[in-house]
């Protein structure tokens, strides 16, 4: 195949390896790992993807979850990989909850499900009291725990368009962490991933703000599963690892250094709540398999080659990752098309979706190389490459 570059040429590619197939670990994880998937539009029925409820192909978004489970992975559901607040609305995400927990009861290995709750039913300018924030939290986080999912407390631009400091985010969010049936899931979701939330915790120094949420775990660590960090600083995610209170766990979200981070420094490791994991399931199930039987080469050698792949995906602008992702599903023929909701596949450009082919196929992921083939060619056509 002829491939375009960044440097504007076209460079002649053939496929190196033979990929893995996917499959289910034969020993049980020493790390919980949730994979945040995207979901399946539905172009056949989509109308004004801009501005309308998006059009989702249920069937085959739930399929590909149960891919993920079959490969012993748990479920970060309606997250911003799912686009949350960039394309998917909130009754889309509340039936997409809905439907997966349904799902997920009468898979056999009971996969671990846990589920965004944000304010985004609302508009956030309408949401100017504290009262007003803890309510639209509170009708969500209902939703999941009637559904049976475990509550993810998203980051809220909402919240972070008050501009107040870590006071107020600390009597919003005791009162959302009290209330819950179960322990929840902390999420700090850098401004790399979403603009608005910048200043998060009250303030833009990262430091000062690390306080703050060390501040608010050990105020209610009894309450709290876990926080994930997504801010793609490898060393301040270590300092905070090893800082929380014993049996609260961190949740890496960094899709650059997640490796390391999940195996961790001897002392202290990180779990795993990752959008690049739906991309690399095959991968990441058999490099978690390694890690359980203690066998840090294997891990290694599964991992390693996934990395610059999932750089790729998620350089800068990051928040537009998703397209990545999508476009994965489509090259290893789990959706039969690369249109996402919002139009979002056009927010990046055809030597990127080369260097994903490129990358993915040398981390063993084309799991269908003569279909990604073909794929691959329908796009370079459409680009005006033949």
């Amino acid at each position: 195949m002829r491939l375009p570059t960044y440097d504007n040429t076209l460079e002649t590619y053939t496929l190196t390896s033979d990929p893995y197939v996917p499959k289910a670990p034969d020993i049980a994880f020493t790390r919980t790992a949730f994979a945040a998937a995207h979901v399946v539009s539905d172009p056949l029925a989509e109308r004004s993807p801009w501005t309308g409820r998006p059009a989702i192909d249920w069937d085959t978004t739930l399929k590909f979850r149960h891919s993920l489970w079959d490969q012993g992975l748990g479920l970060a559901e309606a997250m911003d990989t799912a686009q949350r607040g960039m394309g998917v609305d909130w009754p889309t995400a509340k039936e997409l909850i809905e439907r997966t927990l349904t799902e997920a009861k009468a898979h056999p290995l009971a996969p671990r499900i846990a589920c965004g709750a944000s304010t985004d039913q609302y508009d956030s300018a309408d949401l100017t009291t504290e009262d007003m924030l803890i309510r639209a939290y509170s009708e969500q986080m209902e939703t999941i725990e009637m559904a049976g999912g475990q509550v993810i407390i998203m980051a809220s631009r909402a919240m972070a368009a008050q501009t107040r400091g870590p006071d107020f985010y600390a009597r919003v969010y005791g009162h959302l962490i009290e209330q819950a049936k179960e322990p929840v899931i902390l999420h700090w979701l850098g401004d790399m991933f979403d603009a608005q939330l910048k200043g998060y915790w009250g303030g833009n120094d990262l430091d000062a703000a690390t306080e703050y949420v060390l501040d608010l775990i050990n105020a209610h660590a009894d309450k709290i599963d876990g926080i994930k960090i997504s801010l793609l600083e490898q060393h301040r995610e270590e300092s905070l690892r090893a800082r929380l209170p014993p049996g609260v766990r961190l949740y890496t979200g960094d899709d650059f250094n997640y490796a390391d981070l999940i195996e961790g420094d001897g002392t202290h490791f990180s779990h795993a709540l990752l959008g690049i994991f739906a991309a690399i399931a095959p991968a990441a199930s058999l490099a978690l398999a390694a890690l359980a039987r203690g066998d840090s080469a294997s891990y290694h050698m599964y991992l390693a080659p996934t990395v610059p792949l999932s750089r790729e995906i998620f350089k800068k602008p990051t928040q537009y990752y998703k397209a990545g992702i999508a476009f994965l599903a489509w090259l290893n023929g789990i959706q039969n098309h690369f249109i996402m909701p919002a139009g979002l596949h056009s927010t990046r450009e055809i030597a990127h979706y080369s260097e994903v082919f490129r990358l993915a196929d040398q981390a063993r992921l084309l799991v269908k190389p003569d279909l990604a083939i073909r794929r691959m060619t329908t796009l370079l056509s459409v680009h005006g490459i033949e």
